[in-house]
């Protein structure tokens, strides 16, 4: 007895020694405790333990087997569990203090005594990946895929398999063991599936926009409908990543199947975008695509008339851009920033409501920092983006951001979707900024913003990523300014549009909710191009050196039919000329739908040509040279492609409409000293294609004014656009902190 209750003083004496990581005068005690009465097992498996933190492993493994080696089988099962919890113990409290290489030390040595102990395993990947250590042959070299696949009875702890999974997923690298590992654990997740959507949609997104890997997303996505089948949340996702991964059919089949699925008008709204989206991303789809665009603006119609004040933020979310592809299919600046307008203000009051506590907060702040005068030593930028990297807006925005005073203006990046991102122009952004802040959560985002306490913060997406027209939803910064990226959102949050004399007609600011502020000449500029060597040749495409080569290199939904009719019109009556297509969409349907309209308008398809994506943005410029001349696109004009070929040297034609859309490349032009191809009428885009193809000597004089342009033009002068966005910014702010006080307002 005596010595039974030393050896537990003993034992309690060393378990303090052991918390303090003081493991010598641990193991000492332990010692004396196991010479006190050496039937007491425990002590042994800590006298272990503490051999194992201290680098002694070979001692560790000793001591536990000397201590088991003269039992039965019976009572060394007994020692074995208990070891083994001992160890667990330990591995979780390593784990909690963050020290995971101890943790990883232990847990390999539980895999030791137990190898097919899942549980174990799956903490043990966690810590791999914790650790930088997770490889592509890791869950092979643990068995971990064949163990939870061969037997989905096991009873796994689904909080621990999940928070692995989930740890797996948004591991950076992914391996074709990823995929087979998601299959293996989903089995075990059929009466929680909404626990297995939880863990694998947030993942999926991530992979197929801030990894750019929709068709890995793509495949969870068929993973999970396997279980549930007509899930039509998976369903809107899958058919996004479907027409990411240019699986465009599959994109739209799925797309139509979501919008059976679907019955609430939100939904039904979000589900025909989706169709749209796939019609139009394909390329060569119009007459289906106008038919269901007439069935979005009736579904919008709708919505507007009822005008809810009941939808969720998942309602809201997936409404921002229902409206996005209206803008390339007709150029109606009234009705298409009407319904803009509407719906951006319907997705802003319910938005007040289910995020009243910190629209009011932030509001509340700015009227406070407003009262009591606060200011800061440098007016605070915000640049928030998710294309602030090789993307057209992070080609464009660098310049503005490489000439910002540093001395008058602090300046804060906040990149969306951005965590995984390999860019060396990402990385570039990020080293410009004071601050560089990534998020794709709404919420945190905006509160970063408030906290920052920014004076403007600028929108360089409007509403082409839903998460950042949230965020400037809740109006984390007391003045917000669309600069960029599209048209203007349409968003009440929004208080100024950036433009300039050409880019928007004179009555626009009737059809826009927000203050259009025009730049004196250019709303963009930049310094210039990186060029690289051209990788095609006009002998590759057996076309002669003589011939007149015209170029159209733009997005399969920018290629409309009435404009593509007319560039047909001007091969027609131009001899020995091509056509060059180039530009994102599906091969097949883009070559099928130039064919048909080819053979409508009498031209020979043998006159047409589809030139091959570049390797790089370098070489996509230097092979524009194979070009004569560049015909634009209406209702919706290129714009970085715009700037590319005016850099270039090249006469181009443009169809100048109403909208911000069809203006892009009149206000570059203008702004380079070229009216020569700025066509007002359909029958002028003809002439101008006409007469520049047939007059060379127009073509040279126009090259040479190009170039002479990049000495004098707005276009091409980065630091004086910077210092008129600055002065923009400078009299914004004195406009705001010199505005009257009303109630509830700043």
């Amino acid at each position: 007895m005596i010595a039974i209750t030393t050896s537990t003083n003993l034992h309690q004496r060393a378990n303090e020694y052991f918390l303090k990581e003081n493991y010598i005068q641990a193991a000492n005690l332990y010692e004396q405790a196991i010479s006190a009465n050496p039937e007491i097992k425990s002590n042994y498996w800590h006298l272990g333990l503490t051999f194992l933190l201290q680098e002694q492993e070979v001692e560790a493994q000793t001591t536990w087997f000397m201590a088991m080696m003269e039992g039965e089988a019976e009572q060394v099962n007994f020692w074995n569990a208990e070891l083994l919890e001992i160890l667990e113990t330990e591995a979780q409290r390593q784990e909690q203090l963050e020290k995971y290489d101890i943790c990883e030390k232990i847990r390999q040595n539980i895999k030791q005594i137990a190898p097919n102990n899942i549980h174990n395993l799956l903490h043990l990947i966690h810590i791999y990946i914790k650790l930088g250590i997770y490889t592509e042959e890791t869950l092979y070299e643990l068995d971990i895929i064949e163990l939870i696949s061969s037997d989905v009875k096991t009873d796994i702890n689904l909080e621990i398999l999940g928070k692995t999974l989930r740890s797996v997923l948004f591991n950076p690298a992914l391996y074709p063991s990823t995929i087979e590992f998601f299959e293996a654990c989903s089995l075990h997740f059929t009466e929680n599936l909404q626990v297995l959507i939880n863990i694998f949609i947030a993942a999926a997104v991530d992979i197929a926009y801030s990894r750019q890997q929709p068709k890995i997303a793509a495949q969870l996505c068929e993973i999970y409908l396997r279980l549930d089948k007509n899930n039509p949340g998976v369903l809107g996702h899958l058919a996004s990543f479907y027409q990411n991964a240019a699986d465009y059919d599959l994109g739209i089949e799925t797309a139509k199947t979501f919008y059976s699925l679907v019955n609430r008008l939100p939904e039904q709204i979000f589900a025909n975008h989706q169709i749209l989206r796939g019609l139009m991303t394909a390329g060569g789809h119009w007459e289906e695509s106008y038919v269901v665009n007439q069935k979005q603006q009736n579904l919008l119609a709708e919505l507007i008339e009822v005008n809810p004040k009941n939808l969720t933020q998942t309602d809201v979310v997936i409404m921002l851009n229902a409206n996005y592809f209206v803008f390339y299919i007709e150029d109606k600046l009234a009705k298409n920033r009407h319904i803009q307008n509407r719906l951006l203000q319907i997705c802003q009051d319910n938005h007040n409501i289910y995020a009243q506590e910190k629209v009011e907060k932030y509001a509340q702040g700015h009227l406070e920092r407003k009262r009591q005068g606060k200011s800061h030593q440098k007016l605070k930028i915000g640049y928030i983006s998710h294309c602030l990297k090789s993307h057209s807006v992070g080609w464009l925005a660098r310049w503005l951001l490489q000439y910002h005073d540093r001395d008058k203006f602090e300046i804060n990046g906040y990149f969306v979707n951005s965590d995984n991102i390999s860019d060396l122009l990402h990385e570039w952004y990020v080293s410009q900024m004071d601050k560089a802040y990534k998020s794709y959560n709404v919420w945190s985002l905006a509160e970063e913003i408030y906290q920052d306490e920014i004076d403007i913060l600028i929108d360089l997406d409007s509403i082409t990523l839903d998460i950042t027209c949230e965020v400037i939803a809740f109006k984390p910064a007391p003045i917000q300014v669309t600069w960029l990226g599209w048209d203007a959102s349409g968003s009440p949050s929004i208080d100024y549009f950036i433009a300039d004399p050409y880019v928007l007609p004179d009555s626009a600011q009737e059809y826009y909710r927000e203050k259009i502020w025009r730049l004196p000449q250019t709303y963009v500029a930049v310094d210039g191009f990186e060029v690289n060597v051209p990788k095609v040749r006009r002998d590759e495409f057996d076309i002669p050196e003589n011939a007149v080569v015209y170029f159209c290199g733009q997005r399969g939904f920018k290629r409309h039919p009435d404009i593509a009719r007319l560039q047909l019109k001007i091969i027609k009556e131009v001899p020995n000329s091509y056509l060059f297509i180039k530009g994102l969409a599906d091969e097949e349907s883009i070559e099928k739908f130039f064919g048909q309209l080819a053979a409508e308008a009498g031209v020979d398809s043998t006159r047409l040509r589809f030139l091959p994506n570049a390797p790089t943005e370098g070489v996509h410029r230097a092979n524009l040279n194979i070009a004569d001349v560049v015909l634009d696109t209406y209702p919706y004009n290129g714009a970085t492609t715009t700037l590319e070929t005016l850099w270039m040297c090249i006469p181009m034609v443009t169809r100048v409409g109403e909208q911000f859309a069809a203006r892009n490349s009149y206000t570059m032009m203008m702004n380079a000293g070229i009216t020569e191809g700025i066509a007002w009428t359909d029958e002028e885009y003809v002439e101008w294609g006409i007469r520049l193809g047939k007059d060379e000597a127009l073509r040279q004089q126009i090259a040479w004014k190009l170039r002479q342009s990049r000495k004098t033009s707005p276009l091409w002068n980065g630091k004086q656009f910077a210092r008129e966005m600055e002065k923009a910014y400078e009299q914004m702010w004195q406009t705001y902190i010199t505005s009257c006080v009303t109630t509830g307002e700043a």
